[in-house]
Parts: C-alpha cells; sequence; structure tokens
C-alpha cells in the first residue's frame, strides 16, 4: 500500500466544539499509532479533503510524523474556499496545512455548487488510494457513512481499515499508564 485516504468525522459530530479539547489529542493520537504501522510497511502519501475534524486532525499528524518518516501529505477538497463558513480557527488550521501539504488541489474550480461535488470527492480519494483509514462507530455514523458507503462498493481489493470507539478507548488508557501524574 502506498496511498492511503484518510477521513472521519466532523468535529460537531463527535460533540468536540473547542479547538484544545483533550478528546482531540486522543483521535490524534489513534490516527498517529496506524499511520507508523502503515508508514513502517511502505505508505508513501496520505491523501485527504481536507474538512474538518478527523481530517484536518489526520493532516496534522502527517506533518509531524514528517519529521522523522518519509510520507507526504496531498489535501484535494472537493471545491475552492470549502472553509470559507467555518469558525476562524478552524480556517487557519486548514490554510496552514494547504500550505505546506506536499500537493493541494482542489477537485472543482470555484465554490460550492452542489452535493455532487462531495460524492466526486468520495469516488475520487477511493479512486486514486490503495485503502483508507476511517474513524467509524457503526452505531453512530456520521457524514463519513458516505465515504465508508463509496469505499464498501470498489471491492474486495480496497482495503477499508476502521478506528473504532474501542480504538479510541484503548488509546486514552495507554496514555493513561504512560502519564506519570496518573500513577501519583
Amino acid at each position: 500500500m502506498k496511498v492511503l485516504a484518510v477521513t472521519g468525522y466532523k468535529p460537531m459530530e463527535l460533540n468536540i466544539f473547542k479547538p484544545d479539547d483533550k478528546r482531540v489529542s486522543f483521535v490524534k493520537a489513534a490516527i498517529e499509532k496506524r499511520l507508523i504501522g502503515f508508514i513502517e510497511e511502505g505508505l508513501d502519501w496520505v491523501i485527504l479533503s481536507g474538512q474538518m475534524g478527523v481530517e484536518l486532525w489526520a493532516g496534522e499528524v502527517v506533518l509531524d510524523l514528517k519529521e522523522r518518516y518519509d510520507i507526504k501529505l496531498a489535501i484535494i477538497p472537493p471545491f475552492e474556499n470549502q472553509e470559507s463558513r467555518w469558525p476562524e480557527a478552524i480556517q487557519q488550521v486548514y490554510q496552514e496545512l494547504t500550505m505546506t501539504a506536499d500537493f493541494y488541489q482542489p477537485l472543482y474550480k470555484g465554490d460550492y455548487k452542489g452535493a455532487y461535488q462531495f460524492k466526486a470527492k468520495n469516488k475520487w480519494l477511493v479512486d486514486k488510494s490503495d485503502a483508507c483509514l476511517i474513524l467509524l462507530d457503526d452505531d453512530n455514523p456520521g457524514s463519513n457513512r458516505f465515504f465508508h458507503e463509496e469505499a464498501s462498493q470498489s471491492g474486495e481489493d480496497y482495503p477499508i481499515f476502521v478506528i473504532t470507539p474501542t480504538d479510541l478507548e484503548d488509546i486514552v488508557e495507554e496514555l493513561r499508564m504512560i502519564d506519570s501524574d496518573y500513577w501519583e
């Protein structure tokens, strides 16, 4: 596997409304753990659409991993200015990521025109990647269900790796165990 698409929930779908919410660090730790394993097995590129939430957090993780690993980041939003209605703090993260990514190119020129752009984005990400990593809770699907459906329809030769709520609980416990304050 050389190219991995990463996606998941938007922050509000996880009831996360502040960039400094401690749960973000748990999601990022889970993404990092999985990405390191893939990188050590030969992963070259992480591609994402740059939507707020899991995708932006994954982008930040990839940029951190670039300090230790030879990994590249591509951001392919469905259209230009997708961040224009987002909170300012999230817009800044998005703009920093798009400037530091190894590749950035909106799928469609111009602003939002219709839902077809999101459908085309999902199809493009699946078509251009060898596998995907998705944060998904089968009991509480969000907007990520549309990507998951597209990935599921692509056939048996397209692996879908999932970070589940149980995986996040395991990460929380791992981080708690290495926290010296926890043991005092």
